[in-house]
């Protein structure tokens, strides 16, 4: 029978591991504080900040919120941006996507300074991925390495494939991977075959944004299954991107949707804001 790899277990050792960080920060004076934008009411958005917050209060991080209504100028928004960059008692801005359409994105992520970009998805942050310097890494890639490392599975020379090629997901997974020497493809809507691309990993990350798409005939005879979606079913039910009653059966470990990835985004989120101290401080 597979393992069943517990996201909700692990983050929370992740989440007493920082707890005692930032007390120890405290008792030499220094505090950490995470800023959240939200712009408009979309209810996920709602649910994840929330959620962010109640992290931030349980590892003892100052969380600052900013509710701007949906009519929310970009002007403004940069605005506010430019004033909390400036400000030496905020370690981490953190601006919750997905904003309204009549303003960018790419422009907002491109303002907050990379010394402070918690999400890792500054142009920056990604460079530095990319050749290997520090610096913050997007949260949901720096949780699945820390659930395959701390569930004991190995990476270094393992064949891993990655299904899809967003930049918060996809992109930095494989570089991720790379950094600990797997050998990575990236695979994606336009792959021909995929399947048997699929069936050569010995580590499958399924990062589609379909529901239920990774069956068994994807999969390897062993291999780990790392189920990155999240998606909820016309029985009010959450399942991700993996079949995970077809697949569980043959692989030796996988996630569960909900309880896998997910709870480890929040976990690494809490991590940057802790690491974002030290890296002010140099």
């Amino acid at each position: 029978m597979a393992q069943i790899i517990d996201g909700k277990a692990i983050s929370a050792q992740i989440k007493e591991e920082l707890k005692d960080r930032v007390s120890q920060m405290k008792a030499e004076g220094r505090e950490v504080t995470l800023a959240v934008i939200q712009v408009g009411s979309d209810p996920a958005s709602t649910v994840y900040v929330g959620n962010k917050k109640k992290a931030c209060g349980y590892v003892g991080i100052r969380s600052l919120s900013y509710e701007l209504p949906e009519e929310t100028t970009e002007e403004k928004l940069l605005g506010l941006i430019e004033e909390l960059n400036g400000r030496t008692d905020v370690n981490g801005i953190l601006v919750q996507l997905p904003l309204p359409k009549h303003i960018s994105e790419d422009k907002v992520i491109g303002a907050i300074c990379p010394e402070k970009d918690v999400d890792g998805f500054h142009p920056q942050s990604v460079g530095k991925l990319c050749i290997g310097q520090p610096g913050f890494v997007s949260c949901t890639p720096a949780g699945i390495i820390q659930l395959l490392k701390r569930s004991g599975i190995e990476i270094a020379g393992k064949e891993c494939v990655v299904v899809g090629r967003s930049n918060i997901v996809g992109k930095p997974m494989a570089l991720l991977l790379l950094r600990e020497n797997g050998t990575v493809t990236v695979a994606h809507s336009k792959t021909e075959d995929l399947k048997s691309i699929c069936r050569r990993a010995d580590i499958l990350v399924a990062a589609v944004g379909r529901p239920k798409m990774i069956t068994r005939e994807y999969v390897k005879e062993g291999a780990a299954v790392i189920d990155v979606g999240i998606h909820r079913m016309e029985n009010n039910k959450l399942c991700g991107d993996v079949d995970y009653e077809d697949v569980a059966p043959v692989c030796s470990a996988i996630t569960p949707v909900p309880g896998g990835v997910g709870p480890m985004t929040i976990a690494m989120l809490m991590n940057n804001c802790v690491e974002s101290v030290e890296l002010q401080a140099k």
